[in-house]
């Protein structure tokens, strides 16, 4: 299985605004940190806080942060909004046309091991992501604002 790159800026976005949660950032500083495209990070920062992840501010001045705490934000439920599908195999989507569907036990195996990697990203929180806050500052360059 592998998540999308929606999800992996998504878990970026919320570790460097977690790192500093005391100052906004602007999607433009945050794109350069981690040299990824500022029009991608738009669409990720707008889901985020479509689903209330990180709020915006607009104007002179403005940019982004955390909405909540660090520790309140867990990684499971933050993949869950932002992905888009968890069909991992056919047999989980509804255009399924596999021969076996009604007799594989495959769907039900990988059904639980989807379950067990969202529970195990529910045991970790954004918090535990920037638990070393000024070394994740120094390597994105974090400065003061």
């Amino acid at each position: 299985m592998r998540l999308t790159t929606l999800s992996d800026y998504s878990l970026r976005v919320l570790m460097y605004l977690g790192a500093r949660p005391e100052r906004q950032a602007t999607i433009q500083e945050i794109a350069t940190a981690y040299g990824i495209s500022e029009n991608h990070l738009m669409k990720v920062v707008h889901r985020l806080g479509q689903h209330g992840f990180v709020e915006t501010v607009r104007g002179r001045g403005g940019g982004l942060r955390l909405k909540g705490a660090a520790d309140a934000i867990r990684l499971g439920d933050v993949v869950r909004a932002v992905e888009e599908d968890f069909q991992i195999v056919e047999c989980f989507g509804s255009d399924d046309a596999c021969r076996i569907t009604n007799v594989c036990r495959l769907k039900r195996v990988l059904n639980r091991a989807l379950a067990a990697f969202l529970e195990e990203l529910d045991n970790w929180t954004l918090a535990d992501l920037v638990a070393k806050p000024k070394a994740l500052s120094d390597v994105l360059a974090i400065g003061g604002r």
